[in-house]
């Protein structure tokens, strides 16, 4: 095999973007236009088993090979790092399949105080669930993203043009005195287009 610093660092950040993709994908709670479905569910627990047997694979490969860099290391120590976090993303989505299930049973039931009161329940198991997804993906991608720097750093060149990027987010100001300012939560990412 020939793994060099620049290929096993553009691995780790392409398994790191896949991680952030799947983040994105994610239902958002008490969201009305993007409620949890069984179906995009299922299917986002069976991409997250396909990155989860990627990580495994790429921690094999490089332990399996004979003339390791000395790199390499590191580079498996990452990817088997990132299963954990990848296990616990898949098992909450796990418990939201089966939330999404137990709603979709007791549907015609509904009316019923006691059922009322479980799909209640059920709601914010949900909500738990997808919580405990989004942090465990965020913490899977910035521990490889993290890692691809440790083993090959980016250029100077792309350094540069990172900090003048039109999406790099500004200092914040402090804002004026008098004013109220909106809290934004520090884990939310704010997207725009």
């Amino acid at each position: 095999m020939n793994n060099t610093p620049v290929s096993d660092a553009l691995a780790l950040r392409a398994t790191a973007s896949a991680f952030d993709a799947q983040r994105g994908k994610l239902p958002v709670p008490g969201d009305p236009h993007c409620s949890p479905d069984s179906v995009a569910v299922a299917r986002q627990i069976s991409e997250l088993g396909t990155l989860i047997t990627g990580l495994g694979d790429e921690a094999l490969f490089p332990a399996a090979d004979q003339d390791r860099e000395v790199h390499t290391a590191r580079v498996i120590t990452s990817f088997a790092a990132a299963v954990g976090p990848a296990d616990e993303a898949a098992s909450a989505l796990g418990a939201v399949a089966h939330q999404l299930s137990f709603l979709d049973q007791s549907e015609h039931l509904r009316d019923q105080p006691d059922t009322r009161d479980a799909r209640e329940a059920a709601t914010r198991v949900m909500d738990d669930a997808l919580g405990m997804t989004d942090t465990a993906l965020r913490e899977a991608a910035y521990s490889l993203h993290a890692a691809s720097a440790t083993v090959s750093p980016p250029s100077v060149r792309l350094h540069a043009a990172r900090s003048r990027s039109a999406t790099a987010a500004p200092a914040a100001a402090p804002p004026p005195s008098g004013a109220s300012a909106a809290a934004v939560p520090p884990d939310r990412i704010t997207r725009s287009r």
